[in-house]
């Protein structure tokens, strides 16, 4: 018995139960799950440009005969055919699938022409399908030509009662035309649209470099050579593209990276010298009601302290107003503030992940983009030409038969007349074929005539001249790409121009980083933040007194507060070592007790805030962990970005930061938790980006309490019950860093802290 057998034993229904681990089980299944997710839903193919519920929909659609030249059909009964026969998923699905091909705003070359109201670019809903009617486009009838030709395969559906295509000819280059995105199982696609007459144009390119008419000369085409045609995305929304040329070459060769794109927008000048900024195109995907609402929040949260109102004027084309507080602002000043602050830029993904023609996922670049696209037009080329070789030669078979009968015409009626079994009689007489036999029977009588005759002969003579034009075709490889070069030419000159073909995306260069200083989109008032012991903060408005009364929850006291500015960045220093920055504009307001740090940086839960500083160029600090080590900081340095912060002082558990200290002086004091201080120059702490630093003070037991950078001719201050205590006699203290040090002088803080 083989071993996969062994557990299987009788169920209690009959059937049988077969053991198997829990994660073997689920594994198996999760595999074929996601398997299908990734082949039969979310990765288009990379010959047509299409998911199979697109697929399907063009394919029932052409079935119904919704040809661009025809009437319209209601889309609920596109849906159902579609449903019913090919796609065994939810309606709703489906017609949104069918909807997004119809929508000018969302695909660039639409596949569907909708009658009826299918949304718009503010993000309002389509109608119900029993309202909305549909057609096909002329590029869907380009995507289809041809497949009546056995251009490509077709499988049985999910019931086997119907047929289905497994690819389409694709005549139109729609995977990069029209773009795709899809979120499989482990892995998704984002592909823009782009211009067909420049893809057209970059396949061509390809044809030239990589089929010339000398074989010796072929080489394969760079990304670079393909750009010349493709500059870039071309959305069917327009708007700029603001990306520099090495990004988008990096973005093209790898298949991955992004586009930045804003918002087409122009100054209008008013009377009075007065002007305002009109937007008549926003990026693409971006709805326009939302758009509007989001720079409303904005102006609302007074953080757009430049845009004085928002008007939406929009008809069919967008229209959208922006009126400046004041008009002494540059107009690039003002709308460099609304693309970093909402979506009037937007970037836009590319990762150029489709399934190939033997169905494996893959991440191509241009480049193999285009060459499986024409890979596939070869092997449709060759397909529909044999199709038609075939046909041809069936009907001159047949023509054969009928001249055979215009030359025997009298025996040929006297065998019909006369014998019992006149086919095998004709057949036998004029070696025949069966199918020309029963031709000859199942002529009529009319096409007996003299005309007919010299009708066939011409026929013969044409299709003869065709059939051996195919073969020739069929048999040289440069031929066959000659031709294709003549499909693609007349694709381009077809999509290529016009109001649906010319480009809508404009080109500009890549932006400078930071043209002006963020703090100008704030609107500037002083506050106060406020951080408790156990990690609350808050930021309170006006600069409070140092003795001004605080509340807190019961429990709860003061760590730290300072004085700054909605306009500043806040640098914190966490026990962990790591330095965090916020803008003080995003701190919580208000007089309660705030939220926890923890919400506003990613601290974890054993680490705690040990000191702030308003961030300013040019300063900088002492870093000291608890076992005595640490280096001095630039505040460029413990500038972060990310709300996961910079690594600045490496510690390792149990150690931490516990100290971060002005490095405004000439020495540095340190004292540890065994009451030694020590006393040494602070030319020895080296300056660091990050590391571990240097030993400051050395510890046989304990680590350091405090630590201090003072001037030496000012002497060491330190707070004793509420009074300022001055050392300047520090001989018997000073030494080198790395030192042990000595009792502290008489009246020194027992909390071993110079801020008492």
């Amino acid at each position: 018995m083989p071993d996969d057998l062994k557990t299987l034993h009788p169920g209690p229904d009959g059937g049988r139960i077969h053991d198997a681990p829990l994660a073997a089980a689920l594994s198996e299944r999760y595999l074929a799950y996601a398997m299908s997710t990734i082949v039969s839903r979310s990765l288009p193919d990379v010959r047509d440009g299409l998911k199979p519920v697109h697929r399907r929909l063009l394919w029932a659609m052409q079935q119904l005969k919704l040809d661009p030249a025809g009437g319209f059909k209601k889309c609920a009964r596109v849906v159902g055919d579609v449903i019913g026969k090919y796609h065994p998923h939810g309606d709703a699905s489906v017609y949104e699938a069918l909807v997004r091909l119809a929508q000018d705003f969302a695909a660039r070359y639409p596949l569907v022409e909708g009658q009826g109201n299918f949304g718009n670019i503010d993000g309002d809903n389509a109608a119900a399908m029993r309202y909305t009617e549909a057609k096909l486009t002329e590029v869907a009838k380009a995507l289809l030509e041809g497949i009546e030709d056995d251009a490509t395969d077709f499988r049985a559906t999910y019931d086997g009662e119907e047929q289905e295509p497994i690819v389409l000819p694709a005549a139109f280059p729609n995977l990069l035309a029209n773009g795709a995105n899809g979120i499989a199982v482990g892995m998704a696609t984002s592909i823009p649209p782009h211009n067909a007459g420049e893809l057209c144009s970059a396949a061509l390119e390809l044809l030239r470099i990589e089929h010339p008419a000398n074989a010796r000369d072929a080489r394969p085409a760079t990304t670079a050579e393909l750009l010349r045609h493709v500059p870039g995305p071309d959305f069917p929304t327009g708007g700029v593209l603001v990306e520099s040329a090495e990004s988008i070459l990096s973005a093209y060769e790898t298949g991955r990276g992004g586009f930045r794109l804003r918002a087409k927008w122009e100054r209008e000048s008013l009377k009075n010298g007065t002007w305002q900024i009109v937007v008549t195109e926003i990026p693409y995907q971006v709805g326009k009601s939302r758009l509007i609402e989001q720079i409303a929040e904005l102006m609302e949260a007074k953080k757009l302290p430049l845009l004085a109102d928002i008007r939406d004027e929009s008809t069919d084309v967008v229209r959208m107003v922006l009126e400046p507080r004041v008009r002494t602002v540059e107009p690039a000043v003002l709308m460099e503030s609304l693309f970093r602050l909402t979506a009037l830029e937007s970037r836009i993904p590319l990762n150029m992940n489709v399934l190939t023609a033997d169905r494996t996922p893959r991440v191509l670049g241009l480049r193999d983009v285009l060459r499986h696209w024409l890979d596939h037009r070869e092997v449709v080329l060759v397909r529909r030409s044999k199709h038609r070789l075939a046909a041809i030669q069936r009907r001159l078979e047949v023509l054969d038969g009928y001249l055979i009968v215009f030359l025997n015409l009298d025996e040929v009626i006297r065998i019909v007349r006369e014998e019992d079994h006149p086919k095998e009689a004709l057949i036998r007489t004029f070696e025949l074929t069966d199918i020309q036999a029963e031709a000859i029977l199942n002529m009529r009588l009319r096409a007996l005539r003299k005309l007919e005759e010299m009708e066939l002969r011409r026929e013969h003579k044409k299709l003869t001249t065709e059939g051996k034009a195919l073969q020739r075709l069929l048999d040289s490889e440069p031929a066959r790409w000659r031709r294709i070069g003549e499909e693609i030419e007349a694709t381009r000159e077809k999509f290529g121009s016009g109001s649906l073909g010319d480009r809508r995306t404009l080109q500009s260069e890549a932006p400078v980083a930071a043209l002006i200083d963020e703090s100008a989109f704030v609107e500037r008032e002083p506050i106060t933040v406020i951080l408790s012991e156990k990690g609350w903060l808050r930021a309170v408005k006006g600069h409070l007194a140092a003795d001004a009364e605080l509340r807190f929850k019961e429990g709860d006291s003061l760590r730290l507060s300072l004085h700054a500015e909605t306009s500043d960045r806040i640098c914190f220093l966490a026990s962990n070592g790591r330095s965090y920055t916020v803008k003080a504009d995003s701190l919580p307001r208000g007089r309660g007790d705030g939220q926890p740090v923890r919400l506003t940086i990613d601290l974890g839960n054993e680490d705690e805030v040990v000191a702030a500083f308003l961030y300013r160029e040019g300063l900088r600090f002492l870093l000291a962990s608890g076992s005595g080590r640490g280096f001095i900081a630039r505040s460029e340095d413990l500038l972060a970005e990310k709300r996961t912060g910079k690594q600045a002082l490496v510690v390792e558990a149990p150690d931490r930061l516990v100290a971060c200290v002005d490095a405004v002086g000439d020495s540095v004091a340190a004292i540890g938790e065994n009451r030694k201080l020590l006393v040494f120059p602070l030319e020895q702490v080296p300056q660091m980006t990050r590391g571990r630093g240097v030993s400051l003070q050395s510890f046989k037991d304990g680590q350091l309490s405090d630590i201090k950078v003072f001037n030496r001719a000012e002497g060491l201050t330190w707070v004793l019950g509420g009074r300022t205590r001055t050392e300047t006699a520090l001989a018997g203290w000073r030494g080198n860093r790395g030192g042990a040090g000595k009792m502290p002088p008489n009246g020194f803080p027992k909390s071993n802290r110079f801020s008492g």
